[in-house]
């Protein structure tokens, strides 16, 4: 299993950087830098609220489930 945050995404459509994001979410910049390469472990609901509010998305256009053995993951580094 292989759950995917596509943080990184969802702030490019809507051209907005780090800095921005943080300051909207109230989130330090390490712990956003962490959620948006993928680094983390879990997120709490009220921070995903938070940055649904900020980038006016649903939480499945930033949170994707993979199937481990599914092909696309191949080349992907995955952390568990």
């Amino acid at each position: 299993m292989a759950i995917i945050i596509n943080l990184d995404v969802m702030m490019a459509k809507r051209k907005m950087g780090l800095t921005e994001l943080a300051g909207k979410v109230d989130i330090t910049l390490a712990n956003l830098s962490i959620l948006k390469n993928n680094k983390a472990k879990a997120i709490r609901l009220s921070t995903l609220d938070a940055i649904c509010k900020a980038l006016e998305c649903q939480p499945g256009d930033i949170i994707e489930y993979i199937d481990s053995n599914n092909e696309e993951l191949e080349g992907m580094e995955l952390t568990e």
